[in-house]
């Protein structure tokens, strides 16, 4: 299963009151009983898929859907044989892998019969082909997909993923939402591993300037289509790093080419202030997706001394109104999407499908482009103001 925020390795230093502590006697007892108890929640969950899962086999029955996966990531090959990506921090390496469904495989993954496939998205799909790049025929990859779509999509994954789960999420991503935007990973030195937290932070910030990279790379051919840049939970930190500084080198051209979105995201309120400040409102707005029942945010804004965290926050409290108001920022509150995991945490999988589903239909509404609180409901259409009144019509709706 994949899933983040659980625990953070060692003593943890927090900040109160402007005086750096450390968690000491039952109150660290209580946070490392509160990650073993988590950990043992996602080990019972399901067998995380190993590096050979990336292995090509032969293909099933043509019948069978098959997505196109590009993929940048800035980890190391391991010393294993055959080479996989691990953990360690490397430069930037390209890969193209075509994944095909499984008989199994369906589009629905919000009921809770589907909580192993959305918690393990190689369940679906089985890789029969993959393909090492270069810079140069990355990009010509990209140009030749976008050839029939001029929509990309790069998904930059949270805490505590594997690249093998990283690249069969997209892939379930990509084929719940029953789109032809060109999915593209980025995938970051993360030691998938609950324990290493404090280090996979550390990883993000490693990985800034690849991010910047590759978004550069993107924006940069002739095509006048989008590159939507989805950061889920720890993603979410590293999407926002990199367009401040993106923002602070001039590059307002890569920026103006960017549609972004945060999922869960893994990042403190008052830095998320400080991050938008520099960036400046975006056109289409930054959406962001929030839950105040997520669980696994929960343990994350208590490590962090009690420090709010975006991804958390409630819609319907004013001060975060006044966030979206004054920064050009969409909220949309997703709590009411059925959740698939324990910690509510993955709901964004289930967004993508409704919403793409939704937006087929024609039924999302102007909303979509605007700034402000949102209310995400049950049937795929997005609600707006005045809040309360959308509410009330949300608990109406079938």
């Amino acid at each position: 299963m994949i899933e983040d925020h659980v625990t953070v390795a060692g003593s943890p230093t927090i900040v109160d009151r402007g005086h750096s502590t450390r968690l000491r006697g039952p109150r660290w007892r209580l946070h490392v009983v509160t990650g073993m108890l988590i950990a043992v929640g996602l080990s019972g969950c399901a067998t995380r898929p190993g590096p050979e899962t990336l292995n090509p086999v032969a293909a099933g029955p043509a019948s069978n859907r098959s997505v196109t996966v590009l993929a940048a990531t800035n980890r190391s090959l391991t010393t294993a044989t055959p080479p996989a990506f691990g953990d360690g921090r490397g430069s930037l390496s390209y890969e193209q892998f075509t994944l095909q469904e499984t008989a199994s495989a369906s589009g629905d993954l919000t009921g809770a019969s589907n909580r192993a496939r959305v918690n393990d998205p190689s369940r679906d799909f089985v890789t029969t082909g993959r393909r090492e790049l270069d810079e140069a025929s990355f990009e010509q990859a990209v140009a030749r997909m976008r050839a029939t779509n001029d929509m990309a999509v790069v998904f930059v994954h949270g805490y505590n993923y594997s690249y093998q789960e990283a690249v069969f999420r997209l892939a379930q991503l990509s084929a719940s939402a029953d789109t032809f935007a060109v999915p593209i990973l980025f995938s970051w030195p993360s030691q998938a591993d609950f324990r290493g937290y404090v280090t996979d932070r550390d990883s993000t910030t490693y990985a800034r300037d690849d991010l910047v990279q590759l978004l550069t790379v993107l924006t940069r051919s002739r095509s006048r289509g989008r590159v939507a840049v989805l950061g889920h939970s720890m993603g979410g930190w590293l999407v926002m790093e990199a367009l401040r500084q993106l923002r602070l080198q001039g590059r307002n051209d890569v920026i103006a080419r960017l549609q972004v979105g945060l999922a869960a995201p893994d990042i403190d309120i008052d830095v998320f202030h400080r991050q938008v400040s520099v960036i400046g409102p975006l056109s289409p707005p930054l959406t962001v997706l929030v839950s105040k029942d997520d669980r696994a945010l929960a343990v994350s804004s208590r490590l962090a001394g009690g420090k709010p965290r975006l991804g958390l926050a409630d819609a319907n409290d004013p001060r975060i109104q006044e966030v979206a108001r004054q920064n050009g920022v969409q909220i949309i509150d997703i709590s009411t999407l059925p959740s698939t995991d324990p910690f509510n945490h993955n709901r964004f999988v289930a967004f993508a499908a409704r919403y793409s589903a939704s937006a087929r239909r024609h039924e999302s509404g102007d909303g979509v482009r605007q700034a402000g609180v949102f209310l995400f409901d049950a049937t795929g259409r997005i609600l707006s103001a005045p809040f309360e009144q959308a509410a009330r019509v949300m608990v109406q709706s079938p």
